[in-house]
């Protein structure tokens, strides 16, 4: 259990770091607004991840002409809706899941959980240590937090392919649409994945069965905790890898208008599998490259290294 919590929490913290690139990449697309996103107003409200998604938001979406073109706006939208501007509160509340889950692995770590146990003194005494609950909740509330970050990724896609939403970007992000369907089938792949992050996010560590005649009458669950944990990462991935992909062709179709420098890297790194907007693709290799540029670690160092170190 506490194999798969350790790992999970390594995967997990690069995802919200490429969450928050990915919401960023959205939010340029739609032609939001990057004034929610200024450390005053996450100073107010001090949870560290929070502030954390806030910064890396903010940082990503400066030196846009996309963003200038309507910054000034005065007859642009008064705010925008929740999947944009609360990004960071959602994102940010699962980076403080990731701390909670932190601590506890490294307490348990450092602990022993045989039984029964050798005291220093030379006592030999039966414990209850080595009961899972601890890891079995942390990898439930981490599969919650990840479940919704996923969530909140599939509505800014779905955002992204209404025309009545997206601000003037053409259905389904594809210039001939009813002739080719862009993106949509892409989206329904999204929805379905967050309908079974919501099921797989229905904590394993409420569900004890009694085992053994009754003497292990209630046990942690943890290790289908963990299981089920790493399937909601995965899916995460592929949401996140839907959302870079949506985002990029948004930002295609915006031209002439240039992206932020996290726009251009990411459109470079995405056009070549993905092409600009046109005719309709096979979309489950491009999707499973996406995938790959989500999971690895090149689109972020690339971004960094044209914006800075995110968090």
């Amino acid at each position: 259990m506490l194999g798969m919590l350790l790992l999970a929490l390594y995967d997990l913290a690069h995802l919200l770091t490429m969450a928050d690139l990915t919401a960023a990449l959205a939010i340029e697309a739609m032609l939001g607004t990057d004034r929610p996103f200024q450390p005053e107003l996450h100073a107010i409200r001090p949870h560290p991840g929070q502030a954390v998604s806030a910064a890396n938001i903010y940082r990503l979406l400066q030196d846009s002409r996309i963003m200038d073109s309507h910054r000034n706006d005065l007859v642009h939208a008064v705010q925008d809706a929740y999947s944009m501007r609360c990004a960071p509160q959602v994102s940010g509340a699962a980076r403080d899941t990731v701390e909670f889950a932190r601590t506890v692995a490294a307490r348990e770590l450092v602990s022993i959980v045989d039984n029964p146990v050798v005291l220093p003194d030379g006592r030999v005494e039966s414990t209850g240590n080595f009961h899972g609950a601890p890891l079995g909740f942390a990898c439930d509330f981490l599969a919650i937090a990840a479940a919704e970050v996923g969530a909140i990724s599939e509505r800014r896609v779905d955002r992204l392919l209404d025309v009545c939403r997206s601000r003037d970007l053409p259905p389904f992000l594809t210039p001939d649409a009813g002739v080719n369907s862009g993106l949509m089938i892409a989206q329904y792949t999204a929805a379905g994945i967050v309908a079974e992050n919501r099921r797989l996010a229905s904590p394993a560590s409420v569900d004890s069965l009694p085992t053994s005649g009754m003497q292990e009458d209630h046990v942690s669950m943890g290790w289908a905790a963990g299981r089920k944990l790493r399937t909601v990462l995965d899916n995460l991935t592929s949401l996140l890898a839907v959302e870079l992909l949506a985002s990029v062709r948004g930002l295609q179709l915006r031209a002439p208008l240039t992206p932020s420098p996290a726009g251009r890297v990411a459109s470079s790194m995405v056009e070549p599998f993905a092409g600009q907007p046109g005719p309709d693709l096979f979309l489950a290799p491009v999707l499973e490259a996406a995938r790959d540029l989500v999971r690895g670690p090149e689109l972020r160092a690339a971004v960094e290294a044209a914006v800075g170190p995110l968090r």
